[in-house]
């Protein structure tokens, strides 16, 4: 662990507050803030990616000077410390004043990964991005949030495509002087905080903070002089090396995490594990008790009244499992500090027919956590009929299994230009009300032609962006001509761009549009109606077929056929997202029916009027509201589902989608596209938003677990 330098030379005494603005993300998602780093230099700001800790490290002094004898900047530099300082008080919050007297102690939210800001990756997609937008949503309505992660000082992995698409990975180590990262040092000035046994050997554990609004997120970190090798790579990358490292970083995470906590002196009313990585968190807190005397089942009673476990997949290679021996390996005969028996410890992570002698951490997060979520009202269905064999006898809908759908944070996703049309038709203080239907509806009435003009904002802001990032790729020596041209280098501002940008797994099949060549041909290259797709994600890298789909994908950018109408987006990242979704005219998403959980992409891009054509799974199940874009019908059981959907794709895309994209009036707007767009804005900021969602869980399971009130339902009976 490496303690962050002094990351930003000296700043003008008027204007050394930047300094502090930029080491809290809540300028992330406050447009003053924004505006204000990138009138220090929009050049830098841009190729910076919107960093503000690298752009007042690389700025010219003379320029910071400049700003700060400039009566205009230095105005709005006052205007925007006074509204982030009032955006991180906690008074007069939505969740002061609904639960008064109930925020002296926090939630503490486990995470294996926070999608927080490009700046630190240490995310892979949807579960981090989630994350991070709970983080954003939890701050902006007050409510008592920590964070608990791990720091990877290589993050995830940075994406590069050889000239036959194969994906290769590639590490970046992380300078944490160009983060808002802070470290947390020991009692005595030490590197480490707290210390964990693994491998029959002490792990000393550091930690960074990042401040969020009001919320801190605290990362685990083990990269220490005084760490074995092997055990500072714990915090190396996100989701790297084989089951047995993925057990060491999860039980760092669960018991570090729970011993920092401890050394912080933070004291949580209530515990989140969101996801199985983060399981062991909740088995640490039975430990804790049980050590000082409390009978195990008791112990375990008290855990699950002030607990909460959202699972996020029914895709079988989301669940982790290990043997008993890996178990063993790692933490040793643990059990004994519980005052149980072997046996006893196993079976909390048993499977009644899965896998005799393995250990299941949804199993275990489950009988341990009293509440527990799916994250969509079709994903909750799902998961009651996946784990219904831990309550035998039952039927599914009595299995107390809930769901929150998830949501996108507005203020992070929605696009500048789609925010000033918001100011000028909902009035300058309209994020105040996002909470009231009625607002929402009024985008319904919205002038046409200002919001076909914002969104085109938007889409020329994509294009530009994909340009730049290709004339860098160039500029560095990263591909052949016919690379260069598959980034998207002829990509047409006039024609209809379709955004598909997922990870590479194969249940979401980004190949479906493929199936028929020569009919996605005739679709694409028509002069007169013209559509255009731009595909971006990464296949996880252990995920063969993933790759292979990702490999076929992109081999069709370089087809002649298409006229240079695909193109492919590399190192897909939270930066390259916000303009994706901000910036295509329609989404995207064709997963297999009731195997994607929730799926927040979709609803990203309808909070910037994108409407959405999908199959009915996860969100859309339930969002999908006929304007607001296009279902794809499900197939019958009996039929091939990839051959009956891409069927039904092509007719809604042919029939339906670039017809109506094309239907213009005398000033060249797409009236009834724009209708689309409206709905589309309008069902997502009244039901898809991240705060909502947040409020749905304190109203639904943080208040009760803060009281230690039992569950809705019995524990698992087996």
């Amino acid at each position: 662990m490496t303690e962050s330098p002094t990351r930003i030379p000296h700043l003008p005494e008027r204007i050394a507050g930047l300094a502090g603005i930029a080491t809290n993300l809540a300028w992330s998602w406050q447009r003053e803030a924004r505006h204000l780093f990138r009138e220090i230099d929009e050049v830098l700001w841009d190729n910076t990616r919107h960093n503000p800790l690298e752009l007042l490290a690389r700025v010219d002094p003379a320029r910071l000077q400049q700003c700060a004898g400039d009566p205009e900047f230095v105005r709005r530099y006052d205007d925007v410390r006074a509204l982030l300082e009032r955006a991180v008080s906690g008074a007069d919050t939505w969740y002061a004043r609904s639960y008064p007297g109930l925020g002296d102690r926090p939630i503490a939210y486990f995470c294996a990964e926070f999608g927080l800001h490009n700046s630190v990756p240490i995310y892979s997609g949807g579960l981090g991005v989630l994350s991070g937008d709970s983080c954003k949503a939890a701050s902006d309505l007050g409510v008592p949030f920590v964070g608990v992660g791990l720091f990877y000082t290589s993050g995830y992995f940075d994406q590069r495509l050889r000239s036959d698409g194969r994906q290769e990975e590639a590490d970046e180590p992380l300078d944490p002087a160009m983060t808002p990262l802070t470290p947390i040092l020991g009692p005595n000035g030490e590197p480490h905080v707290v210390v964990v046994r693994m491998s029959d050997r002490p792990v000393h554990i550091g930690a960074w903070r990042i401040l969020v609004g009001r919320v801190p997120v605290y990362l685990l970190d083990t990269t220490l002089e005084s760490n074995h090798p092997e055990d500072r790579k714990l915090s190396h990358r996100l989701y790297a090396g084989g089951p047995e490292m993925r057990l060491r970083q999860e039980w760092l995470l669960g018991v570090g995490g729970v011993q920092l906590l401890r050394a912080l002196g933070i004291d949580p009313a209530a515990f989140h594990a969101n996801e199985g990585h983060t399981a062991f968190m909740l088995l640490e807190r039975v430990r804790e008790l049980t050590s000082c005397g409390m009978p195990f089942p008791e112990a375990v009673r008290r855990i699950r009244a002030t607990s909460i476990f959202t699972t996020h997949t029914p895709v079988p290679a989301g669940h982790d499992v290990f043997t008993h021996d890996q178990i063993e390996r790692c933490v040793g005969p643990c059990w004994n500090e519980m005052r149980v028996d072997r046996e006893t410890f196993f079976h909390v992570g048993h499977h009644p027919t899965l896998d005799r002698g393995l250990f299941h951490m949804t199993a275990l997060a489950i009988r341990l956590a009293g509440r527990v979520v799916g994250v969509s009202r079709l994903h909750g269905g799902v998961t009651r009929r996946m784990w219904q064999i831990l309550w035998p006898g039952r039927e599914p809908d009595q299995v107390p299994i809930g769901h929150v759908t998830n949501g996108a944070h507005l203020a992070t996703w929605m696009s500048r230009p789609m925010k000033i049309l918001c100011d000028e038709h909902l009035g300058p203080g309209w994020q105040d009300g996002v909470d009231d239907p009625a607002l929402w509806e009024k985008m319904l009435r919205v002038d046409d032609a200002r919001l076909w003009a914002a969104h085109l904002e938007a889409k020329a802001q994509l294009l530009e962006f994909i340009r730049e990032e290709a004339r860098r790729r160039w500029r560095e020596g990263l591909g052949e001509v016919a690379h260069f041209v598959g980034s998207g280098t002829l990509l047409n501002p006039a024609a209809l761009t379709i955004g598909f940008a997922r990870r590479f797994a194969v249940y979401k099949r980004a190949d479906l549009i493929f199936r028929d060549g020569e009919r996605l041909r005739r679709l694409l290259a028509n002069a007169r109606r013209p559509v255009q797709i731009v595909f971006a994600g990464k296949a996880h890298p252990a995920d063969e077929r993933g790759k292979e789909m990702l490999r076929k994908v992109y081999s069709f950018t370089r087809d002649p056929r298409f006229e240079g109408r695909i193109a492919f987006l590399e190192d897909y990242e939270l930066h390259a997202a916000h303009r994706l979704v901000q910036g295509a005219d329609l989404w995207l998403s064709v997963p297999r029916v009731s195997m994607e959980a929730c799926g927040t992409s979709g609803m990203k891009a309808a909070l910037n009027g994108v409407p959405m054509v999908s199959t009915l799974d996860g969100w859309w199940a339930e969002g999908y509201a006929e304007l607001n874009g296009w279902a794809i019908p499900q197939a019958r059981p009996e039929e091939d589902a990839d051959a009956v959907d891409a069927e039904r794709l092509y007719r809604i895309l042919e029939e339906e989608v670039v017809p109506l994209f094309y239907e213009r009036d005398e000033r060249g707007i797409p009236v009834r596209w724009v209708q689309r767009m409206k709905h589309a804005l309008c069902v997502a900021g009244q039901r898809f938003t991240a705060r909502r969602a947040v409020q749905e869980y304190v109203r639904k399971y943080y208040i009760p677990a803060i009281r230690s009130e039992l569950g809705p339902g019995d524990p698992p009976t087996v």
